[in-house]
């Protein structure tokens, strides 16, 4: 039984707490200590990847989901005491605009907004339907009195302060609109498998090393910590909604492919047959723009069997939408999938055949 009020809970908490990539740890600190009172033993790579490890002995299997959120970058103290920035991560400047932001200088934070460089219809009448959505036409004006690059220096900003956009998370009707579901959404779906875990005190029978990642909105995230035994690797990401799409509010997304290729064909029909088996909602897609933590793995030459279960996500790297329905029946294939077997290797399949 997957705990939607824990999951909830946890995933709120996940979005009030800015994570932009580049800038993890107070994430990483907050489900550590999540999974410390659930009772598993959180660890960290180098890097900065949280993970534990459920069963006994090495780990054979892996999960992986990500922390990092899109976010931005101050590029320039300018003139008018305004911040020029740049996106950190895939998004357009179209979704930038408007937004509520932390600025984190060396010494603290401040809040501000992204505007147009024409943000008033009373100064520049039509030109501020007319400007290009680009990030060259964008700044953040700060809630503070500072008027020029002086007082910006005094106040303390510099170039390469972080930009941490808010989420402003809202759950309407089942529904969770907020920006920075991906993929703190699937994190969320992921701590609930666990606490389903510890709820039935059920040990795998395959140990699985469930993975939070901290980059990979710019491709890293999945490039290194798996344990030397791992063979088998599904990333847990958001599905995409739009025209030619397959995905549902109301189920999992299985991904065939992305943009890098197919995913493993083994290791997808295993996840399709656990829910079929265990009748979980779900629906297989394509995605032509779009990569995970999975296709990192892979082009950082690890030796793994692939494979990519999603939730369903609306407007996605802008406001986004996702349902409750759709996590649950997440966290219930991330269940059967740690409960379930291996997936044999291809040289144990050439094997039986020969047989």
């Amino acid at each position: 039984m997957i705990d939607q009020t824990y999951l909830l809970d946890k995933l709120s908490a996940l979005l009030r707490t800015p994570s932009p990539v580049g800038m993890t740890d107070a994430a990483t600190a907050l489900v550590a200590g999540w999974l410390r009172d659930l009772g598993y033993s959180p660890q960290f790579t180098r890097r900065g990847v949280l993970f534990v490890t459920i069963g006994a002995g090495s780990p054979q299997r892996a999960l992986a989901a990500h922390l990092d959120t899109l976010g931005a970058m101050v590029t320039e103290l300018k003139d008018n005491g305004r911040l020029a920035l740049r996106n950190t991560g895939t998004w357009a400047a179209r979704f930038a605009e408007d937004a509520r932001v932390s600025v984190f200088t060396d010494t603290g934070q401040a809040r501000g907004t992204i505007l147009p460089l024409k943000a008033s219809g009373h100064r520049f009448n039509t030109d501020v339907d007319t400007q290009e959505a680009s990030w060259d036409n964008l700044e953040i004006r700060l809630d503070l009195p500072v008027y020029n690059r002086a007082d910006l220096e005094a106040a303390g900003f510099n170039v390469g302060d972080m930009v941490a956009v808010d989420a402003q998370p809202e759950v309407v009707e089942g529904f969770i609109v907020s920006r920075h579901l991906d993929d703190k959404a699937g994190c969320a779906a992921l701590l609930a498998a666990l606490k389903a875990f510890k709820d039935r005190d059920v040990l795998p029978a395959v140990p699985c090393q469930v993975m939070f990642t901290i980059a990979e909105e710019i491709g890293i995230g999945g490039t290194h910590g798996f344990g030397p035994d791992v063979q088998e690797l599904v990333a847990i990401d958001n599905s995409v909604s739009g025209p030619n799409q397959a995905t549902r509010d109301d189920s999992l997304a299985i991904a065939m492919r992305d943009r890098q290729g197919p995913f493993d064909t083994a290791l997808t029909r295993h996840l399709l047959s656990l829910c079929q088996i265990n009748s979980i909602p779900h629906v297989r897609d394509t995605f032509r723009h779009y990569r995970s933590d999975s296709a990192a793995a892979v082009e950082a030459g690890w030796d793994l069997r692939v494979g990519l279960a999603c939730f369903a996500l609306d407007s996605s790297h802008g406001w986004e939408r996702t349902h409750i329905a759709s996590l649950v029946a997440l966290a219930r294939l991330i269940c059967a999938y740690v409960e379930s077997p291996l997936v044999p290797l291809p040289a144990e399949t050439y094997e039986a055949s020969r047989d």
